[in-house]
This record gives structure tokens, C-alpha cells and sequence, in this order.
């Protein structure tokens, strides 16, 4: 499909010239993220998201190599090193408060990024490699984020990672080695705290490496848009540059005022106060929590106090937790609804909101402790959110009768500014 308005690259100084005849890489800018990029022209700010989660990775990139340059991966030190990178190093304190914040901010814009893609059906075909892409992307933030959380070697640092590991005591028979392995001996110690900072380091740029296929993968099919139809032609798009750059511009505006909002007036909000208090092995806290990006996984990890059959309950927790990511890999073939866009399925957007309720009341009991009524109330919203992707949304993506869709991009905007 030829797009008028996309004018081919073509530099006119000789310099440019040259480097694009021997290695051409602002071709590839320019048709990647520039004026030959088509791009629908009805995308909303929810759109925005996957720039930000980009500069959201840059953040941590920038902050975390610095870091690591004053940290000193030592059972005997590491608690003391983060106090000389706060007190110490010339604005260590912001570096620090950066990249702690920076995580949090991480996650809030790619869980958005990523219940966009499930209201808009952006994991639908032709885009099911993006949507799996973005799966691994978001597995690989899991595993570096807690890993990153290990690295101050506070109260929290020492039994999460000695929580958390302990999972993999669960599996039957290997489970021990697995977990000894893991740590490098039996508890949490300087070979745990090595090899955690060492891939700590590693993953992000894994995780720079997979969205670069992530983007590949979506420039192939192109954008999905709010209406889910697909682009029947050149009016029905407009070129990245200057159109979304300016708009990716103004979000990436507003989430730095937002970050750098509880950078400098609230940077402990998000963390454990106990995070504070030097590793103790011989002192166990009341209320062992991960971070928040962590509780809905927790509250389903929690949500089974009982054994079923010959399976312990840990050992289903930790099944349902992992379930419950990987179960997102098949949602591409679990919805077989023709229709991509929640606008046009009005059942489908009554579960959707049902859904985002069930996953903030995970969130909310997975930061609880692990009492009543918390409990109760994670065993049902876990198993809501089981029967949602197994069970409901089979059936509605079958049942359901759409409201008729627009003929093309270009109709459903014009009849949304009344110029149809």
C-alpha cells in the first residue's frame, strides 16, 4: 500500500550521503519512528504508553549503571554501601530515589500498556508475536525487579529474597537443589547477593534486546487503534513524525511531572520502611510483603491454605501464581471474537471492568496480612480471574453480538467530530 504523504528518505548533505549508502541507520529512524512510519490517525493517549514504558527503561538504565558503580555486592557491606551512595556521593540520594521510583513507574506504565492491549484486543491476529514479545518482556521486568529489590540487603531484601526463593522448595524433588542453587547455598548470602546483583546488571539489556524484536514485530502488522479495523488505505493514516511525536512528547511531559512529583516530595511512599533496618536473619519481620507490583501475584500465591489431593497447598500457590502470567502467552486463541476493539463488545467491556476490579482487590489483600478477611477475599478474586480468561471470556467471545463496526478508520473519526 503506497502512502502518499510518506516521502522516501532521501539526505541531501554529502555526509549523510555517504552514511547512508554505508550503514543506513537514519533510514531505519526515519522509517521506523519518523515521517516514513504510517501510523492510523485515530490513536489515543492510551497509545502512549509503550513510549513511556521506553523512557521508563532508560530511567533505570542510566541510574542503575551508576549506581552500580559506588554498590559493593557484599553481605558485610551492601546495607552500608546504599547509606554512602545516599549520604556520601554527590546527588546519590536522587540516584537512588531515581531508581527506586523509576521501578514503580516502570511497572504502573506497562500494566496500563498491557490492559490496553487486552481492552483493545491488541493481542488478536495479526499481532499475537507482539503481544507474546511484550509477555517476555514483562516476565524479564519481574525477574530484574526483584532481584534489584535483594540488592539493599535490608530487612525486607533478605526475607523476600528468602520467601520468594523458597517457592522452588516447593517442587516436588528437585526443589530444594533448585532452590540451593539458586542462592548458592542454603540461606540468603554474599553468593545469593552476587550473582543477583551480576544479573540484576545483565537483564535490562536482555530486556532492550526484546523490545527491539517487540517493536519489529509490530511494525509488521502495524498499529492496532481504538476501532480494532484495519487500515484500508492512506487517509486512514497520518506519519509518525511530527503527529505522534508531538503527542508521545506532551505524555512524556506529563509522567516526568508525575515522577519527578514523587521523586522529590514522597520517594519512601512506595518503598518498606523496614527496607531501612540492615539485614537480621535472626530477626524475622511481622508482615514479610514484596513490592506492590508484586501483590496481585502474592494475594494468588497466599489465596491456597489448603492441600487438594496429594498436592500441598504451597506448592498450588506457586502453580497459581505462575498460571497466572503464563495463561496470557494463549489468550490469543482464547478469544475468538472477530471483533478486536472493547468499544464494539458490550459484554466483553462489562467482564473487562470486572477484571480491572478483581486484579486492584488482589493487589489490595496481597499487601494485607495474611489473615481474614484478606484471605477469603483473595481466594475469590483469584478465582475470578482464572474463570475470566478460562471460562468467561471463551463463552461472551462466542455469544456476544457486536455493535456494528465503522467501514474504515477515516469513518469513525469523522463520526466522532460530526463531519460525517
Amino acid at each position: 500500500m503506497s502512502f502518499p504523504w510518506a516521502n522516501h528518505y532521501a539526505p541531501k548533505h554529502p555526509l549523510m550521503r555517504w552514511l547512508d549508502e554505508k550503514l543506513p541507520l537514519p533510514r531505519l529512524v526515519y522509517n521506523a519512528v519518523g515521517a516514513g512510519y504510517p501510523v492510523p490517525r485515530n490513536l489515543n493517549y492510551f497509545w502512549n504508553f509503550g513510549v513511556l514504558s521506553g523512557a521508563a527503561l532508560g530511567i533505570q538504565l542510566i541510574t542503575g549503571i551508576i549506581l552500580a558503580m559506588h554498590y559493593a555486592a557484599n553481605g558485610l557491606v551492601a546495607f552500608d554501601s546504599v547509606e554512602h551512595i545516599m549520604r556520601d556521593v554527590n546527588s546519590g540520594w536522587m540516584l537512588r530515589y531515581a531508581h527506586a521510583n523509576g521501578a514503580s513507574f516502570f511497572f504502573i506504565v506497562v500494566y496500563l500498556h498491557i490492559f490496553r492491549g487486552l481492552y483493545y484486543g491488541s493481542y488478536k491476529a495479526p499481532r499475537e508475536m507482539v503481544w507474546l514479545l511484550g509477555l517476555v518482556i514483562f516476565l524479564l521486568m519481574m525477574a530484574t525487579a526483584f532481584m534489584g529489590y535483594v540488592l539493599p540487603w535490608g530487612q525486607m531484601s533478605f526475607w523476600g529474597a528468602k520467601v520468594i526463593t523458597g517457592l522452588f522448595g516447593a517442587i516436588p524433588v528437585v526443589g530444594g537443589p533448585i532452590q540451593t542453587w539458586l542462592l548458592g547455598g542454603f540461606a540468603p548470602d554474599n553468593a545469593a547477593l552476587n550473582r543477583f546483583f551480576s544479573l540484576h546488571y545483565l537483564l535490562p539489556f536482555v530486556i532492550a534486546a526484546v523490545i527491539i524484536l517487540h517493536i519489529w514485530a509490530l511494525h509488521i502488522p502495524g498499529s492496532n487503534n481504538p476501532t480494532g479495523v484495519d487500515v484500508k488505505g492512506p487517509q486512514d493514516t497520518v506519519p509518525f513524525h511530527p503527529y505522534y511525536t508531538a503527542k508521545d512528547g506532551f505524555g512524556l511531559g506529563v509522567f516526568l511531572l508525575l515522577y519527578c512529583g514523587m521523586l522529590f516530595f514522597a520517594p519512601n511512599y512506595m518503598g518498606h520502611p523496614d527496607n531501612y533496618i540492615a539485614a537480621n536473619p535472626l530477626s524475622t519481620p511481622a508482615h514479610i510483603v514484596p513490592e506492590w507490583y508484586f501483590w496481585p501475584f502474592y494475594a494468588i500465591l497466599r489465596a491456597f491454605t489448603f492441600d487438594i489431593w496429594f498436592i500441598p497447598a504451597k506448592l498450588l500457590g506457586v502453580i497459581a501464581m505462575f498460571a497466572s502470567i503464563l495463561l496470557l502467552f494463549f489468550l490469543p486463541w482464547l478469544d475468538k471474537s472477530p471483533v478486536r476493539s472493547g468499544n464494539y463488545r458490550p459484554a466483553f467491556k462489562k467482564f473487562f471492568v470486572l477484571l480491572v476490579i478483581d486484579v486492584l482487590i488482589l493487589g489490595y489483600c496481597g499487601g494485607a496480612p495474611a489473615e481474614e478477611p484478606y484471605v477469603m477475599i483473595s481466594q475469590l478474586a483469584a478465582a475470578y480471574y482464572f474463570a475470566h480468561f478460562l471460562i468467561i471470556l471463551p463463552i461472551v467471545s462466542k455469544l456476544e453480538k457486536p455493535l456494528p463496526l465503522p467501514n474504515s478508520i477515516t469513518e469513525a473519526v469523522l463520526a466522532k467530530s460530526g463531519q460525517a
